[in-house]
């Protein structure tokens, strides 16, 4: 249940309107990176959550981007006023000004509508959280961004606010899927190919104009990983030998999300009973709120 408080979580006040700022807001209300879509992709993840710890971890943060979305909603009103009333405000962007009514709509700075092809939403808890922290990270940049152009003190107290808040989600996530215990890069049931897993593909050849050739990294030459050279350039190319693994070769964790498919065999149905059973412990041991 959503319950409206007619309070911004966090106070917006502003000195002189810039309408033309008051459109870059825009990005964070109705852009791929902005508070609607991280309030739809969270909740939505929420409602798909078989855990119920990080269930309440999803909507609770899902619930906060919408106060996000608010507070950035009072901010653009804010710089937007003066194409209410004033033809060269209304200029800076007509769709807002004439459409809109020189108020917020669900459009980017660009324009462009929002869509629901913003949200990354998997159904598989990992996956998801991963996302989550990605997501967190660009939004923070753009809040950065929008800082770095303009120079009204409120507008700059206000875009800290929900910037350091991003940091905070990303925290969060990062604890969540930490407390996952699962081994690094484990997704879903099936475990990758051997020797494949580990092999660095260098599909880069020659030497370019600025002299620049192969490179040397963790990302290749460490962390496990092992560059190979592409048959191209005489080397031995990555290990194609086929390989089957059984679901369930890739060790599941509790708190994972029921494996989906036809031919899961037993995995999936013990995930699915491992969840029921612990929803119904979380039950007994909630406490209600009176």
């Amino acid at each position: 249940m959503y319950h409206h408080v007619k309070k911004l979580m966090y106070t917006v006040n502003i000195g002189e309107p810039d309408p033309r700022f008051g459109r870059m807001l825009l990005e964070q209300f109705g852009g791929a990176n902005g508070e609607l879509a991280a309030a739809m992709q969270y909740s939505i993840q929420g409602f798909n959550c078989e855990d119920a710890p990080r269930k309440d971890l999803l909507m609770d943060i899902g619930t906060e981007e919408l106060s996000h979305l608010e507070v950035v909603g009072a901010l653009i009103r804010m710089h937007l006023k003066p194409m209410k009333n004033e033809r060269e405000a209304a200029e800076a962007d007509p769709l807002v000004a004439i459409a809109g009514g020189g108020g917020v709509a669900l459009f980017d700075s660009m324009g462009n509508a929002w869509t629901a092809d913003y949200l990354k939403v998997t159904g598989d808890l990992a996956v998801d959280l991963r996302s989550n922290i990605a997501a967190e990270a660009r939004a923070k940049i753009v809040y950065e961004r929008l800082i770095a152009f303009t120079e009204d003190q409120g507008s700059k107290e206000a875009l800290q606010f929900l910037m350091t808040r991003e940091i905070t989600h990303m925290r969060a996530f990062t604890a969540a899927l930490e407390s996952m215990e699962k081994a690094p890069f484990s997704i879903g049931i099936i475990e990758p190919t051997p020797v494949l897993v580990d092999q660095f593909f260098n599909a880069s050849t020659g030497e370019s104009q600025y002299g620049e050739t192969d490179f040397s990294g963790p990302w290749n030459q460490g962390n496990g990983l092992t560059a190979v050279q592409s048959e191209i350039k005489g080397g031995q190319g990555l290990d194609v030998t086929p390989y089957t693994p059984k679901p369930g070769s890739q060790k599941p964790v509790p708190a994972d999300s029921t494996p989906v498919g036809q031919y899961t065999g037993p995995v999936g149905k013990k995930q699915a009973a491992l969840h029921e059973r612990a929803k119904i412990e979380a039950e007994k041991n909630a406490t209600v709120e009176v």
